[in-house]
């Protein structure tokens, strides 16, 4: 399996994929490795333009169960989606994002080596670096502990950050590897869910799936 990632104009992100190009790329589906918790539908789109690439999340859910209000922080141990892009298997290093229903993120360059799993945030981040986020939830506020009936999140990810990675910026042509994940909280447990068929971690960089881009 593999996905075809489509080329795109640069845009302005909205959290709701409200862009008329966004209609020209299918959904993926995100497949649930966890017994437990709800099976609730998530799913994301990717594409590239000439500046950097889109993605945008979808995902069903009862509750935020997320509480920590700052970037950076561990917001791992609540709900988020997150992305994985792995230009290069020759390369130790690959990026990773996650977003919170609360808008907040973290960003890394990761490595493993000798089966240790290392991360670094990238400095300086700002201006023309950061990522691009907007998160849209529906059905209730978004606010920790908050009823919902599903959220959404829209990212725009500038070549500019990924510059310590081969194959950067894509071509047509280009082959980089990935996955897509989401973690939800809602039955007290960390339940996941991933595009690439990995087993227990979202690390688990030889399991990630072909992107190819048109």
């Amino acid at each position: 399996m593999e996905l075809i990632v489509h080329a795109c104009r640069d845009f302005e992100i909205t959290g709701r994929g409200e862009n008329a190009q966004w209609a020209a790329t299918n959904w993926e589906a995100l497949q649930k490795l966890d017994g437990g918790g709800k099976p609730y539908k998530s799913q994301f789109k990717m594409m590239y333009s000439p500046r950097g690439v889109y993605v945008l999340f979808y995902g069903e859910d009862d509750r935020i169960s997320s509480s920590l209000e700052h970037d950076f922080e561990k917001i791992y141990m609540g709900d988020v989606f997150e992305v994985f892009f792995r230009s290069d298997p020759g390369q130790p290093c690959y990026f990773e994002y996650e977003i919170s229903p609360l808008g907040k993120e973290l960003v890394l360059l990761m490595t493993i080596r000798n089966d240790v799993l290392m991360g670094w945030a990238p400095w300086p981040y700002e201006k023309e670096d950061r990522v691009k986020k907007k998160v849209c939830v529906r059905g209730g506020p978004a606010s920790p502990g908050a009823c919902i009936s599903y959220w959404t999140a829209e990212l725009f990810i500038p070549y500019r950050l990924l510059a310590q990675l081969n194959h950067v910026p894509p071509a047509k042509g280009t082959r980089w590897y990935g996955n897509f994940c989401r973690l939800d909280y809602d039955s007290g447990n960390a339940i996941k869910w991933a595009w690439a068929p990995v087993e227990t971690s979202f690390h688990e960089t030889d399991n990630y799936l072909p992107l190819v881009f048109e």
